[in-house]
């Protein structure tokens, strides 16, 4: 008789289950209080397996979609509500009738501008050739003309120019374009298009230099050395090639390198400092928030309050100011900017030069 078997008192001889030999794995039971096999316990685990997936997408589609409903707005709502909001302008004219001619232009749009009198032409043009105001009416003895500035911004001078025509007597108003835009983009629509990008690439260059260059020094140097190239870069296709800007070549090829410097840094500056993480709070900030707040296609006073002065504050809505004072104003009204630019492309390179040490560890 083998030791698996078991003689009874009747002198038979049995032989006991296989759970009790130690024969095989213990059988657990499942859900349903039946036995569950090796084979039923690796199904459900592969079951398990396959929905972990499947959840994953659906919850990334779910977030993608959620991040949608939010950008949509934030691009979409400010160029749906483009709107004179204290804008500056200027009256030119006798003193009685330019107070009468303010007082028309006030209540046919009440908080649309913030409105100056000067005693003539001249003294108007001197306030848009220095970035004080967007347009100026000029009122003669045939009636009210408007003088323009199209290079601060095509789309206020269009805006302004249909008001000046509901003010005018009966008739079309002058128009006389005191600074214009770009001599091959008379509608500015080639400066917004063009500039966008450079804030896209600026973005890119910051993020791939701290993801991709692992040591401090390197870093900085590869920053320093985008700013140059993206200025001489950006400045003679914009301006060279396109013929979008005016002015001085060195000139604007300083204020894109400078905003360059700005946007990347600051990508890769917060990168440095919080990883992968940072990066993405530099692309919200430079370019999902700061792209439409920046009102390089119009003008910040035509964006609802507070964006439009929000955006300043941002890496592109100071970079279009800067770029827009140099190439057509001699550099009228671009200190703030390029003051705003000068931090945030300071403030990023000594993050980098801060970055997290063991970043340094490998090549």
């Amino acid at each position: 008789m083998s030791d698996a078997e078991i003689r009874t008192p009747s002198g038979a001889v049995r032989t006991p289950p296989a759970a009790t030999r130690g024969a095989g794995p213990p059988v657990e039971p499942d859900g349903a209080g039946r036995s569950a096999t090796p084979a039923d316990r690796v199904a459900r685990r592969d079951r398990g397996r396959a929905g972990s997936p499947l959840r994953a997408a659906l919850l990334v589609a779910a977030l993608v979609v959620v991040v949608q409903a939010l950008l949509v707005p934030l691009f979409a709502a400010p160029a749906a509500h483009l709107a004179p909001r204290d804008l500056p302008v200027v009256v030119a004219g006798p003193g009685p009738v330019a107070d009468q001619f303010r007082t028309r232009l006030t209540a046919a749009q009440p908080g649309a501008f913030a409105i100056d009198t000067v005693p003539d032409a001249v003294e108007a043009d001197r306030a848009l050739r220095e970035r004080r105001a967007y347009a100026a009416f000029v009122l003669g003895p045939d009636g009210p003309s408007l003088h323009t500035a199209s290079g601060a911004s095509p789309t206020v001078a269009s805006l302004l120019g249909q008001a000046a025509g509901r003010l005018g007597a009966g008739g079309p108003v002058p128009v006389v374009d005191v600074v214009p835009a770009g001599p091959d983009d008379p509608r500015g629509t080639g400066f917004a298009a063009g500039f966008l990008p450079l804030a896209l690439t600026g973005m890119l260059a910051g993020a791939a230099l701290v993801l991709a260059v692992r040591r401090r020094v390197a870093r900085l140097l590869g920053l320093i050395g985008y700013g140059v190239l993206a200025g001489l870069g950006g400045a003679a296709v914009l301006q060279t090639w396109l013929g979008v800007l005016g002015g001085d070549y060195p000139r604007n090829a300083a204020a894109l390198g400078l905003f360059g410097l700005a946007a990347a840094g600051t990508v890769a500056g917060l990168g440095a400092l919080l990883g992968r993480v940072g990066v993405g709070l530099g692309a919200l900030l430079v370019f999902l928030v700061g792209n439409p707040l920046s009102a390089v296609a119009a003008a910040p006073e035509l964006l609802p309050r507070p964006w439009g002065e929000v955006g300043q504050w941002l890496p592109v809505g100071a970079g279009g100011t800067l770029l827009r004072s140099v190439a057509f104003f001699d550099g009228a009204g671009g200190t703030r900017s390029a003051l705003i630019l000068t931090g945030y492309a300071l403030v990023g390179l000594l993050l980098v030069l801060a970055g997290r040490r063991e970043l340094d560890k490998t090549r």
